[in-house]
């Protein structure tokens, strides 16, 4: 396990020192960044539209029933922006970006591509990983950013025509504008480019280490996807803790 962490941790940082070299891949940054972000913006929409509805169809009968029908536009904004969009985006795209990439690259390596690229002198850090992991720490953002606007309309909507609610959506987006700053946003979209460096570099080492041919790229695959989560998961954790201060 520790073996597995030191090589990540070592790609990672061999991907920030290929940095400079990232504009020479700019065309296939952007083929990666079209895959990441414009091919999964309806599938974003749609979860972050839903969660927002299941979040205040949850609170909202509650707080309604307490007297507090004003809040549910505040503290489905923050779950929404603080939370849930980073959270849940992440792990969307771990499943169905962070596979392609593992499997992609776990097949160059299966076929030796990876060996004739270095055959070529061409380095298959700044050939493969550079441009998934710059086009994911770009795209990522810019979905939660979309997936937090979505999923605020979302628990507006429901909240305007559930029968046990029935608050307008100027009451709404009023108590939602009171209690969600901008720094709430802000700390949504910071934690979603860490999850895109965890999904990008994750994603790009199972495929790169993968072996024993078409089976082993199934299991990079899984290893690609559960490994993300949990430091998702981790990470969550541990970047509300700074943020808190």
């Amino acid at each position: 396990m520790f073996d597995n962490i030191g090589q990540v941790v070592l790609l990672f940082w061999r991907t920030l020192a290929s940095l400079p070299v990232a504009w020479r891949q700019r065309e296939k940054v952007f083929e990666q960044f079209f895959e990441i972000g414009n091919a999964s913006l309806l599938m974003v929409c749609v979860l972050a539209f839903f969660i927002g509805g299941v979040l205040a169809l949850q609170t909202g009968p509650a707080l309604v029933a307490r007297g507090l029908p004003s809040a549910v536009g505040g503290i489905v904004g923050i779950a929404v922006a603080k939370e849930l969009a980073p959270v849940m985006m992440a792990i969307l795209i771990a499943g169905r970006i962070g596979s392609a990439m593992a499997a992609e690259i776990g097949s160059m390596r299966v076929y030796q591509e990876i060996d004739a690229l270095r055959t070529m002198n061409i380095n298959p850090i700044h050939y493969l990983v550079l441009p998934r992991v710059v086009a994911m720490a770009v795209a990522l953002p810019m979905l939660v950013v979309f997936a937090i606007l979505i999923g605020w309309f979302g628990g507006a909507t429901v909240a305007a025509v559930n029968r046990h609610m029935m608050i307008p959506y100027a009451a709404y987006f009023g108590d939602l504008r009171n209690m969600v700053e901008l720094k709430d946003v802000a700390n949504g979209v910071f934690k979603s480019f860490c999850f895109a460096l965890i999904i990008g570099t994750v994603s790009c080492h199972q495929g790169l280490t993968t072996m024993d041919g078409p089976r082993g790229i199934g299991r990079s695959v899984t290893k690609a996807v559960v490994n993300s989560i949990i430091l998702i998961v981790m990470f969550d954790y541990i970047l509300t803790r700074m943020l808190l201060h």
